[in-house]
């Protein structure tokens, strides 16, 4: 990849940011129909609320600075050759969730061949068509299908537990990264201040919990008072007011109240004590610990389950990152800790 193609993805940053305005028209009509469909998002898909688009969009253009780019390629040996057909089946819980794998299969100097999801199809070939008009010579090495992928060398694929064995079935035989269920967890020592657990609101509610790095479970030392995390959560209780979350949050609760399961709930956050990692929209699981040690051995145990890990010190053997930031993850922060571009680069 050379150091062009690196400059037309910094000038992608800086126009998605707002920082530097298009000098070309095509590329400002480009630009100006990728902001024009942004409200329109949310009716094409209920979760898409306007803020988490700009937040995922704010978010790449943050992942995109020059400095942050040029030390993460730097670690890899980047050469030229015959481009491999990267097939990347695109997930759409949260908005312009594929960007990255984008990115890797670009920067490599592979062929993306994205097959998009139709709760998120219109987002990505947008801010593609901005890339295209700053750097046309992209164009024979970006391809979008809603059908079957063809004529591929290789396969990224995020799903769920369920899908992901229809992937293996169907892809297994390609040089392969095929992701499954995580969430974020976060672990809380008691010491948090409340600025802190504020922003454990953001790990929790941004996107409505429906990211791989949404915190769907807390960690709490035995005799924690949950009203603190309640008062943390406060400033989001608006997250309600969306139908689609609205619906599961009443939809949970009377499924728990019938089967006579305990619950702490607040009007827009419902907590149950449960040793599951993973749990429903609106839903946050909580768990008690006595040693700190034993804990973290649970947590290690439990690895393949686990995107990142949110607390005040870094926790051995896990991803750490502090509270408020799951959903900025830098560029080399790689979804499941499997490192895309390296993969991509051992294709030549």
């Amino acid at each position: 990849m050379n150091s062009e193609s690196t400059t037309s993805f910094v000038a992608l940053g800086a126009i998605l940011s707002g920082i530097a305005k298009p000098d070309h028209k095509e590329i400002y009509e480009s630009a100006t129909r990728l902001k024009a469909y942004l409200p329109r998002a949310i009716y094409h898909n209920g979760w898409f609320e306007l803020a988490n688009v700009d937040q995922a969009i704010a978010s790449i253009a943050k992942m995109l600075n020059k400095s942050s780019l040029q030390e993460w390629i730097e670690q890899y040996q980047l050469q030229e050759h015959k481009p491999k057909r990267v097939g990347v089946l695109l997930a759409g819980n949260i908005p312009l969730v594929g960007f990255h794998d984008f990115l890797c299969v670009l920067i490599s100097g592979n062929t993306f061949v994205g097959k998009l999801s139709s709760k998120d199809d219109q987002l990505l070939p947008l801010v593609a068509d901005v890339l295209l008009e700053i750097d046309p010579s992209f164009s024979s090495k970006i391809e979008f299908t809603t059908g079957t992928l063809k004529n591929i060398d290789a396969i990224i694929a995020t799903g769920s537990d369920n899908t992901s064995k229809h992937i293996e079935y169907y892809f297994g035989k390609y040089p392969n990264i095929i992701r499954k269920n995580r969430n974020a967890i976060a672990v809380i020592d008691g010491s948090e201040t409340e600025e802190e657990l504020i922003a454990l609101g953001h790990d929790i509610f941004d996107y409505f919990g429906l990211g791989c790095r949404s915190v769907s479970k807390i960690y709490v030392p035995d005799g924690y008072d949950l009203d603190h995390i309640f008062k943390g959560l406060f400033p989001f209780k608006e997250v309600v007011s969306n139908k689609k979350y609205g619906n599961n949050y009443d939809y949970y609760k009377a499924i728990n109240l019938m089967a006579q399961t305990k619950l702490i709930e607040n009007g827009f956050i419902l907590l149950k004590e449960d040793q599951q990692i993973a749990s429903p929209v609106a839903v946050l699981h909580y768990e008690y610990y006595s040693d700190y040690g034993t804990m973290l051995h649970s947590l290690n145990q439990s690895q393949d389950q686990i995107q990142c890990v949110i607390a005040k010190e870094p926790v051995p053997g896990l991803r750490t990152v502090p509270f408020g930031k799951a959903q900025s993850p830098a560029v080399d922060d790689y979804a499941d800790g499997i490192d895309t571009l390296a993969f991509l680069t051992q294709l030549v």
